[in-house]
């Protein structure tokens, strides 16, 4: 969104007031209204104490510029008035617009992929079939180097692991030789404890 033109409505004068009492006084307000009743006898005023100003618009813009000539910077109760043509700002569209279909992409969750977005297919999985070769030829307690040591790299060596009866020895089970599994006990869960 971006302003187009200001241009001033010739209609239409804006008084700033540093008495804040007169916003609240009847009839004070009467009497500064009486000011410019004299220019126009149909003009409407606007009270906007918070800001210190009157917006006041007249049917003629003959009788604004004259109102504006004669009391500019002139005395009221005291106090200086100043008088200003009201600027009006012209945007644009008077709606607003829904974001660019390009940018959609970058919202979360995105309601669609951007345009040429395609899915990475999944990469096919390396397997060193002469790797499972030699395994599969070594037998209980072999190994098989991988890569040789450098001085300054150590090797890599696969090693089998020995079969169950082999490696449970004197551990024999009194049901049928065989060692049972063991069991794998589970860890408890802490006391619970409301906290408020």
């Amino acid at each position: 969104m971006h302003l187009k033109t200001m241009k001033c409505n010739p209609f239409c004068l804006i008084a700033s007031l540093e008495d804040p009492d007169m916003f609240n006084r009847p009839e004070e307000r009467a009497s500064f209204e009486d000011l410019f009743r004299a220019f126009d006898q149909n003009v409407t005023f606007q009270f906007f104490k918070s800001f210190r100003r009157v917006r006041i618009n007249f049917t003629n813009a003959l009788a604004a510029a004259e109102a504006r000539a004669k009391l500019h910077k002139s005395d009221f109760n005291g106090r200086e008035v100043r008088l200003y043509f009201a600027q009006s700002v012209h945007i644009g569209s008077p709606h607003l617009e829904p974001p660019k279909p390009d940018k959609q992409f970058l919202l979360s969750p995105p309601p669609s992929p951007p345009v040429g977005w395609e899915q990475a297919k999944d990469a096919t999985p390396v397997i060193n079939y002469d790797l499972l070769c030699a395994i599969s030829r070594l037998g209980p307690g072999e190994k098989y180097e991988l890569q040789p040591g450098t001085p300054t790299t150590p090797s890599v060596v696969v090693h089998v692991c020995e079969n169950d009866q082999e490696s449970s020895g004197n551990e024999e089970d009194m049901d049928g030789g065989r060692r049972p599994r063991p069991k794998i006990i589970q860890t408890r869960r802490p006391e619970y404890t409301v906290t408020q």
